[in-house]
């Protein structure tokens, strides 16, 4: 893998409110919020709960778009789970996409990756759906299987109901050493619908790309190291490119604007290359 020197993008040191990122015990209002997010998704997120979206939201029957037309649509939500973010998801994107593009000017898919990502997260929007917030965002993870205690707030799945149930709180649980992660499934988010919108559009994305879609969150994985013993050959190697992506993900969250219009151009052309026209979503 083409890797570049990790001195070509410095991340910066604090958030947008003047934090450590990702610092979930700070004090503060927003801190609580996102602490009360975590109650409920870890309470919530079970094998039933994410069988039952994954065909409600497989169906792909919410509407029929563009993906410009959806990161427009973007601007609309806003991520109580994120202590780090407070400005419209479109600037977000971009200001991942453009210190990407910076570093590694060849990897047009992984520039399209990262203004793509997040885009699932429109199913908290009433036409979507209305999901709640825990349905949508927040840090993702493994379900039918042990809640692993890398997992942040770790505490309040012991409220779940899959906590206590012996077919899913071993290591392994309903799945094998080595099944890859293809074969896990994850808690219920945007990660997780927008892979499913890229793959049954038939975009022609890498593997790597619809990875880091699917995987981007789940920080038990590429943060805390966990959970390996769930991957194959193929995860491993994408893995490595969503630590490369992670790095700009997390770290291009700043106060700097992007200018929509002057770029926007270049990701048409790229859309073009790798989805078909109008996706149904």
């Amino acid at each position: 893998m083409a890797t570049k020197d990790d001195e070509a993008f410095l991340a910066p040191d604090m958030n947008a409110f003047g934090r450590q990122f990702r610092d979930y015990d700070a004090e503060s209002e927003r801190q609580k919020s996102v602490q009360e997010f975590y109650r409920l998704q870890h309470i919530n997120q079970t094998v039933d709960f994410v069988t039952k979206m994954r065909a409600e939201y497989g169906k792909l029957d919410k509407k029929v778009m563009s993906i410009w037309e959806c990161c427009e649509l973007l601007n609309e939500v806003v991520d109580e789970s994120d202590p780090d973010l407070d400005e419209p998801q479109i600037q977000h994107l971009l200001q991942s996409a453009e210190a990407i593009r910076k570093d590694y000017p060849n990897e047009d898919w992984l520039h399209l990756t990262a203004l793509i990502h997040d885009l699932g997260k429109v199913i908290t929007l009433p036409q979507f759906g209305g999901l709640p917030q825990w349905a949508v965002v927040g840090d993702t993870f493994p379900v039918g299987c042990a809640f692993d205690e890398s997992n942040v707030h770790h505490m309040y799945f012991m409220k779940n109901q899959d906590f206590h149930n012996k077919a899913y709180n071993t290591k392994n649980g309903i799945y094998s050493q080595g099944c890859g992660l293809n074969n896990v499934m994850m808690s219920w988010g945007h990660d997780d619908y927008m892979y499913l919108v890229a793959k049954e559009n038939g975009s022609t994305l890498p593997s790597a790309g619809q990875f880091i879609i699917r995987y981007h969150s789940f920080y038990p994985l590429h943060t805390a190291g966990e959970y390996t013993h769930l991957m194959n050959e193929e995860d491993t190697e994408n893995l490595k490119w969503l630590h490369v992506f992670n790095k700009y993900e997390l770290y291009s969250k700043s106060k700097v604007h992007i200018d929509v219009e002057k770029v926007k151009p270049y990701y048409m052309s790229l859309i073009k290359k790798y989805f078909p026209e109008n996706l149904r979503w």
